[in-house]
């Protein structure tokens, strides 16, 4: 896999300097990335970093707006104008910016959370009451797999005697 996956927690130090887990820095280092892009998730109080992949997954994300558009335009903003390109020290630390920390309550101690292409850093508090919502949703969806759709052309029992 040469994603982002599995889920880490690290300390802050009083500098505000957390270690980027290094399975995360080995992907950004083959997706040739000298730093972590991050920005402010745009409905979750945690923030998303990645590389090179992040990048492209916002490019596509503006692409059908018009570019002056008003909606491009508020996009554009949250993707780029709110963002910022950590540096990662040679001990695999990054600083994680005051504004950032303040929006996702990150203080001691962060959670880094492996999304594929990206990956969250939540504050631990938040990220598992998240884990529990995410896991219900996963488990409604999940009911209805492998259930015959009735209207698909399926017959019932009680149709079958009838034929």
């Amino acid at each position: 896999m040469d994603g982002f996956v599995a889920t880490f927690v690290n300390r802050l130090d009083q500098k505000g300097r957390v270690s980027v887990p290094a399975p995360f820095r080995a992907v950004l280092a083959r997706d040739g990335q000298e730093g972590v892009y991050c920005y402010p998730a745009l409905d979750r109080p945690a923030i998303d970093g990645g590389g090179a992949r992040l990048q492209q997954a916002i490019a596509n994300r503006l692409q059908p707006f018009e570019t002056f558009s008003e909606d491009h335009e508020i996009l554009s903003t949250a993707f780029y104008g709110d963002s910022r390109i950590l540096k990662i020290d040679p001990d695999g630390r990054v600083v994680l910016p005051e504004e950032f920390r303040a929006y996702a309550g990150v203080s001691e101690t962060a959670v880094f959370v492996g999304q594929g292409y990206k990956f969250q850093i939540w504050e631990p508090e938040r990220f598992a009451e998240r884990q529990r919502e995410a896991r219900a949703h996963l488990r409604a969806v999940t009911r209805g797999l492998g259930r015959s759709n009735p209207t698909a052309g399926s017959s019932s029992p009680a149709e079958d005697d009838e034929a």
